[in-house]
């Protein structure tokens, strides 16, 4: 069973196809790896994601773009999962995400909410 879309920055914007979250077993697939397209480009790859509502996002490592840094990005960014591809293609720009609030992995989602919902909340 489909579940329908939420509304709001931390879920995501339609239900994926591949994925229920009344299904027995795992709780989806692994996206850890894929690479991730912004609108303009390549900016890295999934280091982690949430799918649970209201705090659904991608942890993406930009290393080979912004040398170093983390970005979380909300789930309601997510454009389109590939699965064949491994890609995963978001509604925002480089610019975009370049500008946005940097994630600090240790210090966690519950620190970084607030910040990054202040600064993706007007784009979505």
């Amino acid at each position: 069973m489909s579940v329908p879309p939420m509304p709001g920055l931390w879920n995501w914007p339609n239900p994926l196809p591949d994925f229920e979250l009344d299904a027995p077993g795992p709780e989806g697939p692994d996206y850890a790896g894929y690479k991730v397209v912004a609108n303009d480009g390549e900016i890295g790859h999934v280091d982690s994601f949430a799918i649970a509502p209201d705090e659904a996002h991608l942890v993406v490592d930009t290393g080979g773009w912004l040398f170093g840094r983390m970005s979380l990005i909300p789930a309601a960014a997510v454009r389109v999962v590939n699965h064949d591809s491994q890609t995963v293609q978001i509604d925002l720009t480089k610019q975009q995400i370049k500008d946005a609030p940097e994630f600090d992995k240790s210090a966690g989602y519950g620190a970084y909410r607030d910040r990054a919902g202040e600064y993706y909340g007007p784009m979505m």
